[in-house]
């Protein structure tokens, strides 16, 4: 882990360089056209298309005066489509149908302060209406049903701040009534007739019992206990319609957690889905009877495996049509229609409407029209090997120049980029990724990495990564760099790291605790000390404090946050020694932004080069696409002036945004001359 190389650190990634050997040159490109930034990480021209429950109505989200708003069309005549709301700022990322169809339901929040609330568009009159007018707080969507139309149960957490109170909300009238008063429990499961069935409390150990409730009211003994290690892999998914059967995704006495069917009456579990690499967590099921059809297969890539005949020709049907990788992301309640995603990886995802009847499908949408005809590249699934055995499934990318045969084998080494997924209970997965396709149009390799603590793949492999931030955890990152210089995929002396949350923070760890590892390294919203960023966690993450404790380090004992510190980059500042770019959202409730600012302060005051982009209208990441845009705009030159790759020069993609360059501009070509742009509102 500890040894003198160089590399390059991108927020989400890790890339390694070597000492100076072989001089490992950017893929020709020259034949390659530039990919505009804009079309990578700009609006979508329409995506999250979902079919109405009574299937006469299709929505999905698209550009209105270039913020994402909601639109809805016939489903009978999808090009007579009209917005339905007019938000200004902040995109709208995700709505859902109120049962009846009369309704489309999204959430939003300000500025990225994650105070999501909840609202309501007449599909008819257009009319919208706030359910939730409350300050500082965050709705969660609990409990919808196939049979009760009119009714939701949502959890609301005006009241107390760390718990949320089950409402079951009126969607006629918006009037919201008092189900459940929480004092301490975590997570709730209803039935069809929207009746709390299941509660969930947090336990001392960071496991979970749950409890079964009648009337409302929890009885005093769980049918359902586990501890830490189950924590992420055991969970309800939903009851039958008939309330008969519930599913679970269950890890209990197994490492892989399985789907099981529970028998209500008996209380007898069967296995129905299962992989023997992966967790399985997800799957289809009847609208109308709530029965599991299917299940997702997640290990390199996902693949649906039907449990029954009810829709095994239909998957058949799908997976035969050669369009890529495909998800049913919509079902009518009459199961006469679905939506489906294909994504082909090296083209652009698109959504078209499958008539089960007819076995015929329709192209509803290209979600990145631009990107059509685009030099695409493929995505190579790997399984790499730990240096204590544990395998890593990992996603390699490499540019047009470097693999002229497609085999997804480097024909000679490049730079490369290691990009490395937040969470860090997160995972990595095959599919359309615009960071993997916007770094190798530059000219650079890309590799993202499942290292220990990632999720999907057993619950020993996520307990593998308590308390190893900074040490086993970045030891896969430096394991996986050491497999593709020794495969011919770059050199030690040209990679960088990068990436966003825990990616963020696995670059300050790269730049502080292996200083002659990498080249450079780009944060985005990543903690520099462990202690501070506990301290700050938002109040409704009360319920899973206790595992950040008992996978991270205790702040309330002495030896807990001796750890901390030592696992902290803030600890090792002094150490730093190449080039570091950071981003940070004003309003990051997660990652607070005193996180960038005392790392950047400690760097200043050592008079170590540092550049600083900060959003003030922005959150955990960058949800507006012109902030996007800016940030990828200085990541790019930040890597060409790192690693030699080619670069869209910056132009105005700082003034179209709320970037404010804090600090060390002049470090990055195009940005010393660029004034930081005025905030605007929220």
């Amino acid at each position: 882990m500890r040894r003198s190389s160089k590399v390059i650190l991108l927020a989400g990634g890790v890339m390694l360089a070597a000492p100076l050997v072989a001089q490992t040159k950017p893929a020709q490109t020259g034949d390659v056209p530039l990919i505009e930034r804009a079309k990578l990480f700009g609006n979508p021209t329409k995506t999250a298309g979902k079919l109405s429950p009574d299937g006469k109505w299709i929505t999905y989200i698209a550009p209105r005066d270039g913020v994402l708003n909601v639109w809805v069309a016939p489903a009978a005549d999808p090009a007579a489509a009209k917005p339905l709301t007019a938000e200004k700022t902040r995109p709208i990322r995700q709505t859902f149908w109120s049962p009846d169809s009369k309704q489309v339901l999204f959430i939003n929040d300000k500025g990225g302060d994650e105070n999501f609330l909840l609202y309501g568009v007449d599909v008819n009159s257009g009319k919208e209406r706030a359910f939730t007018p409350f300050e500082k707080t965050r709705v969660i969507p609990l409990g919808f049903s196939t049979t009760i139309k009119d009714r939701i149960l949502i959890g609301v957490n005006n009241r107390d701040p760390r718990w949320h109170d089950v409402h079951s909300l009126d969607l006629n009238t918006g009037k919201l009534t008092l189900v459940f008063k929480n004092d301490g429990y975590s997570s709730f499961q209803a039935d069809d007739q929207l009746n709390l069935r299941l509660a969930a409390k947090p336990r001392p150990d960071a496991g979970s019992d749950w409890f079964r409730v009648v009337n409302n009211v929890p009885e005093a003994k769980p049918v359902v206990s586990f501890g830490l290690d189950d924590s992420q892999t055991t969970y309800p998914l939903g009851f039958t319609t008939d309330g008969k059967t519930l599913y679970w995704t269950d890890s209990r006495n197994r490492d892989r957690a399985a789907i099981f069917a529970q028998d209500v009456a008996s209380g007898k579990m069967t296995a129905v889905g299962e992989s023997a690499k992966a967790d399985v967590d997800s799957g289809l099921f009847d609208p109308k009877t709530g029965k599991l059809q299917a299940y997702s297969d997640d290990y390199l890539k996902s693949e649906y495996r039907p449990v029954d005949d009810s829709i095994r020709a239909d998957l058949d049907f799908l997976k035969s049509q050669n369009k890529g990788e495909f998800s049913v992301t919509s079902r009518t309640d009459a199961d006469d229609r679905w939506l489906v995603a294909f994504d082909p990886v090296s083209a652009p995802p698109s959504t078209w409407v499958y008539d089960r009847g007819s076995k015929k499908l329709t192209q509803l949408y290209i979600a990145r029209p631009e990107l059509v005809g685009a030099p695409l590249v493929p995505m190579w699934p790997q399984e790499l090997k730990a240096r204590d055995g544990l395998t890593l499934t990992s996603y390699l990318t490499l540019p047009k120049g470097a693999d002229a045969n497609g085999d997804g084998k480097a024909d000679k080494p490049v730079p490369m980029v290691l990009w490395v997924h937040g969470g860090p209970w997160a995972r990595d997965g095959y599919g359309y990724n615009s960071y993997h396709q916007w770094f190798a149009n530059r000219g650079y390799a890309v590799l993202s990495v499942n290292y220990r603590g990632s999720t999907g793949f057993g619950k020993g492999f996520v307990t593998a990564g308590d308390l190893q931030w900074g040490r086993k955890m970045h030891d896969d990152l430096i394991d996986a760099v050491d497999w593709a210089v020794k495969s011919g995929v770059t050199t030690k002396d040209k990679v960088a790291i990068g990436g966003g949350s825990y990616g963020g923070y696995a670059t300050l760890a790269g730049v502080t605790m292996t200083p002659d590892t990498f080249a450079c390294g780009v944060d985005i919203v990543g903690p520099s000390n462990l202690q501070t960023l506990l301290k700050t966690i938002p109040p409704y993450w009360e319920a899973v404090k206790l595992q950040f404790y008992k996978r991270m380090g205790d702040p309330t004992t002495e030896a807990g946050r001796a750890l901390l510190t030592e696992r902290s980059p803030l600890t090792y500042v002094d150490k730093i020694k190449v080039p570091l770019l950071i981003g940070q959202g004003a309003n990051d409730p997660r990652v607070n932004v005193a996180e960038s600012d005392q790392i950047v302060a400690a760097m200043q005051a050592k008079k170590i080069p540092v550049t600083y982009v900060l959003f003030p209208d922005e959150g955990h990441g960058f949800a507006r696409p012109v902030n996007s845009i800016a940030f990828n705009a200085v990541a790019e030159n930040f890597l060409a002036g790192c690693l030699g790759g080619r670069a869209e020069p910056i132009g105005g993609a700082l003034t179209g945004s709320t970037a404010q360059v804090k600090a060390g501009g002049h470090y990055v070509k195009g940005v010393a001359a660029t004034p930081a742009a005025p905030v605007a509102g929220n």
